[in-house]
């Protein structure tokens, strides 16, 4: 019976002992508001930082100009990635100071995109876009990056107001132009590059260059907001998109310089 006794306190002490830890501390959460096409490399660096920081990297993904809209109303967030710098110069004019440091990662360009094996035997004419006999689908402009790329090429070619009388719909962004081919709702589209070389895309899809002259590459660039709750490890992240490892993941995806 003293045994019994004995065993029963010891575990007691020993039970109590356990209750007494306090839980481990979660990780903190940061927040990154990414451009749908940039949104795979984007994953993979934060699986390395996750891993070496002991933080946990929440992506919130969408057309660029709604990813700054929801950041400018909700007043959060850590880092923004959209899929062209032309959206900082909207945040100088008309958020002056919501990005404190900035690195670029990488460049994206848009192609024209047919079907696979081009079976219209469709040319690299912009003035395609206005021809009746094309199933026609380009991006919003006031919805994602490459909308409003989109519109200053062919408002710089003289043709935006034709293109958009041809257009079958608007879409909401990049994977939403990639589906419309995909789907066979469409037989000519703009979009970014990157997307054509993504896997569940690259057997429907064929790219056609875009002269220059009308569409350049654009940078991409990685801000760190003026909100960040975690911004040293938000700079570590940048490091590593900026560096020749990060550069290497970008490469993967169509997105280099």
């Amino acid at each position: 019976m003293k045994r019994i006794t004995t065993f029963l306190l010891f575990f007691g002490i020993i039970l109590s002992a356990c209750q007494s830890e306090p839980p481990p501390n979660p990780p903190p959460n940061m927040l990154i508001f990414c451009g749908i096409t940039m949104i795979k490399p984007m994953m993979e660096i934060a699986t390395i930082i996750e891993s070496r920081e002991n933080v946990k990297i929440i992506i919130t993904k969408g057309g660029s100009g709604n990813l700054l809209k929801s950041i400018v109303f909700n007043q959060k967030g850590d880092l923004y990635l959209p899929g062209s710098q032309r959206y900082y110069q909207t945040i100088k004019t008309d958020h002056p100071g919501l990005i404190v440091d900035q690195v670029q990662v990488g460049q994206n360009r848009t192609s024209i995109m047919v079907q696979k094996g081009n079976p219209k035997q469709i040319s690299s004419d912009l003035e395609n876009f206005t021809r009746p006999e094309y199933a026609v689908v380009i991006g919003n402009a006031s919805s994602g990056s490459i909308g409003r790329e989109t519109q200053k090429i062919f408002t710089q070619k003289g043709i935006y107001d034709a293109v958009l009388a041809n257009t079958m719909h608007l879409t909401t962004d990049s994977k939403d132009l990639a589906r419309a081919l995909r789907d066979k709702k469409a037989d000519i589209v703009i979009n970014w590059y990157a997307v054509s070389t993504w896997e569940e895309n690259k057997e429907f899809m064929d790219t056609i260059d875009i002269d220059e002259r009308y569409a350049k590459p654009k940078s991409l660039i990685l801000g760190l907001l003026k909100f960040s709750e975690h911004p040293d490890i938000a700079r570590k992240f940048m490091a590593l998109a900026a560096s020749k490892e990060g550069q290497a993941i970008f490469k993967q995806y169509g997105l280099y310089f």
